[in-house]
């Protein structure tokens, strides 16, 4: 299971918009320079925190633990059998 192109290609698109298009963007006065920084950082820190959640899932650590009876309702609507062990 890899990563799909789609979510990567625009997630990466909009934190860019956020990181690059609106920095351009800002109003003129003292505090451009900083606002302009906050955001191209700010872009920067979403886009790497979602691509650790989005590559986590890729290989869980943690697996669904399901109680003997969910596993036999699902083993028998699947059409395979529970086996003991």
């Amino acid at each position: 299971m890899g990563a799909a192109f789609f979510p990567l290609l625009f997630f990466t698109a909009v934190w860019g918009a956020v990181g690059i298009g609106m920095p351009i963007m800002t109003p003129k006065g003292p505090h451009q320079n900083l606002i302009r920084c906050i955001l191209m950082l700010t872009a920067a820190c979403c886009w790497l925190f979602w691509l650790c959640c989005y590559m986590a899932q890729m290989n869980p650590l943690i697996g669904p633990r399901l109680k003997r009876h969910a596993l036999a309702m699902i083993a028998k609507s699947w059409g395979n059998k529970l086996v003991e062990g």
